[in-house]
């Protein structure tokens, strides 16, 4: 099992001196969030280092508001400048910041996720000389490429297309379409096993396909710590990020297979009212250790793999909410590689 970890940065600035960093812990791969930055920059700087040392990803572009194409450019260079290595991770994020932030499209989010997807396999193909470029959806549309606009075949061959997913019909259809599927990480094992892992099946047997030709990446929040004290601390920040997660509808069914749905509207209309301490307290102790993973490094590392070490092909490790040291990040991903026996 590899293990990545978020470089965390509030920009590119310092995103090449954090990305050393961060392969001197033993990770596997780095990623960067779309947040007040743009999703790509930290990592072409992380690269000037990673390169052919560890991956890179974006966790996650937000894929509506950008072409395919601008999309497709940017994972080939940044699969140029790490030499290898780099999964274009993909996300739709929701109707109110696709449409009154980017100012873009929100239709039907799955056929959408769908067309970006095609659409990126085929200019993939084509650049590497496979196939016309001819994709015609819904969506978008491309059926023009004049070769000064062609970079050729990758010597590092294609970037992976990830996307982000939980809900059984995006799951469904990443499985059919895309390369990996980065399982978001408000879940929990029951939630996985029952849901996601059925989802993802059902749309391996419609395109034919099966587990090895897809990569899994369970996306998992920790709470860490070596001391009663840290390990308090951790759990207050990661109550805050899970009473945030809660309050969203789509990550409700989660809730349901937990047996706490009632929560949901609860935390939503703390959330209208900007109560965030409030969110944060509707979070229980079994909630915390149920949608999260929390303990020791070494308690965290060898919970990880037992949820998830039989389907997951990575984790992405998350620390949000509280600081961590980076020999803690180390000796957690050590011990997800001594459980997995990696």
């Amino acid at each position: 099992m590899k293990v990545d970890i978020s470089l965390a940065m509030a920009g590119p600035e310092g995103a090449a001196e954090r990305a050393a960093e961060l392969v001197a812990t033993g990770a596997d791969g780095l990623f960067s969030f779309e947040n007040a930055h743009d999703v790509f920059f930290p990592l072409v700087l992380a690269s000037t280092v990673t390169k052919g040392r560890v991956d890179l990803m974006t966790n996650v572009a937000m894929a509506f508001p950008r072409s395919p194409l601008h999309m497709a450019y940017a994972a080939n260079d940044l699969q140029l400048l790490n030499e290898g290595g780099f999964r274009l991770g993909l996300g739709s994020q929701i109707r109110p910041h696709i449409q009154k932030r980017y100012g873009a499209v929100w239709d039907k989010p799955v056929a959408q996720m769908r067309e970006t997807i095609e659409a990126l396999n085929m200019i993939f193909a084509h650049f590497a000389g496979e196939g016309p470029f001819d994709y015609r959806g819904q969506y978008t549309t491309h059926t023009l490429m004049t070769p000064n606009f062609n970079p050729r075949a990758n010597p590092f061959g294609k970037p992976k297309v990830m996307v982000g997913a939980l809900g059984p019909k995006m799951c469904e259809m990443t499985a059919e379409v895309a390369d990996g599927i980065l399982v978001m990480p408000f879940n929990s094992q029951r939630h996985h096993e029952e849901r996601t892992l059925p989802a993802i099946d059902r749309g391996l047997a419609k395109a034919g396909r099966t587990r090895d030709d897809i990569e899994i990446n369970l996306e998992v929040i920790c709470a860490i710590g070596d001391t009663a004290e840290e390990q308090e601390a951790a759990a207050r920040g990661v109550k805050g990020l899970l009473g945030f997660y809660g309050s969203t509808p789509s990550y409700k069914p989660v809730l349901d297979v937990e047996g706490w749905g009632e929560f949901q509207p609860q935390l939503n209309a703390l959330s209208k009212q900007g109560d965030w301490v409030g969110m944060g307290n509707l979070i229980t102790d079994d909630m915390l250790h149920t949608i999260a993973v929390a303990g020791t490094p070494a308690e965290v590392g060898a919970e990880v793999v037992r949820r998830y070490g039989s389907s997951a092909d990575r984790v992405c490790l998350y620390f949000p909410g509280y600081p961590i040291t980076d020999e803690q990040i180390a000796a957690t991903i050590a011990a997800v590689k001594a459980a997995a026996g990696s």
